[in-house]
């Protein structure tokens, strides 16, 4: 695994807002910093857990998403919100962990 970003949930506004009406979300650029800190605002009408709107969460980049899940408590099931990247969510330790893969 390889570390991506770090997604922060919140309520306010933060610069550089990016909205994804697809995903029904507000971000930032994760990639404008070191660090890959992401923030991000839910829409009322969002369709994720409580958990990932509310508790940040760290992703991470693997090679086989299917198996990277495999065995995990699915939290969101594999879907691509972007062409060439597939995502799912998984629940460690009552924290929401997101997997990433990218295909070529």
């Amino acid at each position: 695994m390889k570390f991506n970003h770090i997604g922060i949930p919140t309520k306010g506004s933060f610069p550089g807002e990016i909205d994804l009406p697809h995903l029904k979300m507000t971000v930032s650029d994760h990639e404008n910093n070191p660090y890959g800190i992401q923030w991000q605002r839910y829409w009322k009408d969002a369709p994720y857990p409580d958990l990932v709107k509310t508790v940040p969460h760290v992703a991470f980049e693997v090679k086989d998403l299917a198996e990277a899940i495999r065995g995990q408590t699915v939290i969101i099931p594999p879907n691509s919100p972007s062409d060439g990247l597939l995502v799912a969510f998984i629940e460690v330790n009552g924290a929401p962990v997101e997997l990433m893969e990218y295909c070529q």
